[in-house]
């Protein structure tokens, strides 16, 4: 049998995208890439270079799927459901994102020009006729937080809402909370 180098790479990527999500870069183990995809350390290190550049392959790609399986809409609070339930469903692309975020705090992040103009093709979609580019913004940016942060903080969501609250009533709550942000002409009370 001749050796694969795409389903390789395949099988690397799904099992970085794994452990990078359980581990973050710092504590994520090469070793256990390797052993998880049926490959050996060298050809980690031959395709992708060091781990944070796998890393940096791993959330692109992750990213990527999520852009195709929830594309931005001038449809707010039905884009923050989509999205709410992608990341219930797939926790790997929130989890890959949060630790991004601890491990580079406010510094650049991989393909950072690329995943700026596609939150800002968000916020095209997102806007209203005549609507002042900032508000929009603010609500796309505020959208992105109550859909994400609900699925990210299980503990806090248990304990300020309650142990029984559902998934599918709170996916209704963001919904409805990000039809109430300001909009259009709201800025000043009108």
């Amino acid at each position: 049998m001749a050796y694969d180098s795409a389903a390789t790479k395949e099988r690397i990527i799904a099992a970085a995208s794994t452990e990078f999500a359980a581990h973050g870069v710092a504590g994520a183990r090469v070793d256990r890439i390797a052993a998880a995809a049926r490959a050996n350390k060298r050809a980690i290190y031959d395709y992708f270079g060091d781990k944070s550049k796998l890393f940096a392959v791993v959330l692109e790609r992750r990213l990527a799927e999520l852009a195709e399986a929830v594309p931005p809409s001038e449809d707010l609070p039905g884009y923050a459901e989509r999205l709410f339930e992608y990341h219930r469903t797939h926790p790997e692309a929130l989890r890959l994102v949060m630790w991004e975020a601890l491990e580079i705090g406010d510094g650049p992040v991989p393909a950072e020009e690329e995943r700026t103009a596609h939150y800002g093709d968000k916020v095209t979609a997102a806007q209203a006729a005549g609507e002042e580019d900032d508000d929009a913004r603010i609500r796309v940016f505020l959208t992105l937080a109550l859909a994400s942060w609900s699925v990210a903080m299980p503990q806090l969501r248990r304990m300020v809402l309650g142990p029984d609250f559902g998934m599918d009533r709170l996916r209704q709550e963001i919904a409805r909370a990000v039809a109430a942000l300001p909009g259009e002409g709201s800025r000043d009370g009108s």
